[in-house]
């Protein structure tokens, strides 16, 4: 199994972005040395993270694209997930060393050298970052890569931290009070914090498969819309997430009475449905259940040659109750 059009793609510009992170470091090394700007240094070292982060993702989708095999029968995508923690946590350590390297500059205080220079270097290191970020992110989205959209995320993080560092060169240029520089650097520091817990968590719940409401109720609005009377329930359904693949578990209630090849061919009708109407690659793994005479309350079929009691209501489905174990079915 060859690796699709969009992964191909998506290692491609992940191999950008690493390039493009080697050279943007060479010029915040350029501009510390220049400056000697505790801040810059700071930001610089925030540019291995850069680094090392790009080549993971890069690594991640190269694994991520690679067929099933006998060892792992549901791919290799969940690398993905491992991979963003982990660059989720290089970014929290960077805004602990921006702390840190900030702390410092406040105790001890520092002499900077050509400041204009570093202004220029650094500004344009972060529109570089901000746009790669910027694409990466875009591009993630549309072909459903977590790697990308971690990758972007992550310059865009890195983007707001330079520009502080040049609005900190700037003060310090026209005032000449140097405790502004490490004053910005500290505050840079959390919000890059923040932002690395937010993809650690954001990885976390795809590698514990932690329930999307949002993707459940979006497909439970579309299965209301397109129903027939024959889909009289369905329930357990569970989506797992590897890499930009998915996979659907659910249970779909059909009368008892339809033989084996037209209840197949129902259930068959459901999952075409589902499969056309969504963004990426679906597995599906459907079980078929017979209804029963408590199911005849929410049974939509009109002159149903076995129901025992009559329709009551028609259950809406959304994300909650088609997550949950069959519980529409009315007790008499």
């Amino acid at each position: 199994m060859e690796k699709s059009k969009e992964q191909n793609s998506s290692i491609a510009f992940q191999k950008w972005i690493a390039a493009v992170g080697i050279i943007l470091f060479i010029g915040k090394i350029t501009a510390w040395k220049l400056t000697n700007s505790d801040s810059v240094f700071s930001d610089a070292m925030e540019s291995i993270v850069n680094i090392i982060s790009a080549f993971l993702g890069l690594y991640a989708l190269y694994l991520g694209g690679k067929p099933r095999d006998e060892n792992h029968p549901y791919g290799h995508g969940k690398v993905e997930f491992v991979t963003s923690a982990i660059e989720g946590s290089l970014i929290s350590i960077a805004g602990i060393m921006i702390i840190y390297e900030g702390t410092n500059s406040l105790i001890s205080g520092k002499i900077l050298n050509k400041i204009d220079w570093g202004i220029w270097i650094i500004a344009a290191t972060a529109i570089a970052n901000y746009v790669l970020g910027y694409i990466s992110i875009r591009k993630g989205k549309a072909e459903n890569s977590i790697v990308l959209i971690s990758s972007g995320k992550h310059l865009q993080s890195d983007t707001f931290s330079t520009l502080g560092v040049v609005v900190s060169l700037v003060l310090v240029y026209f005032t000449k009070l140097v405790w502004i520089d490490s004053a910005v650097a500290l505050t840079l520091g959390f919000y890059i914090i923040t932002i690395g817990y937010k993809i650690i968590r954001q990885s976390l719940s795809g590698i514990m498969d932690e329930a999307d409401p949002a993707m459940l109720g979006r497909l439970a609005e579309f299965l209301n819309e397109n129903r027939k009377a024959e889909w009289i329930d369905v329930h357990n359904m569970k989506i797992q997430q590897f890499g930009s693949r998915l996979h659907i578990d659910a249970h779909i209630t059909l009368p008892w009475y339809f033989e084996l090849r037209t209840a197949h061919n129902e259930m068959e009708e459901m999952i075409k449905e589902i499969a056309e109407n969504t963004d990426r690659s679906v597995e599906f793994n459907f079980h078929m259940d017979d209804c029963k005479p408590t199911s005849c309350p929410i049974c939509q079929i009109k002159n149903c040659p076995v129901r025992q009691f009559e329709f009551a209501k028609k259950v809406e489905w959304n994300g909650e109750n088609i997550s949950q174990p069959d519980k529409h079915t009315v007790e008499n």
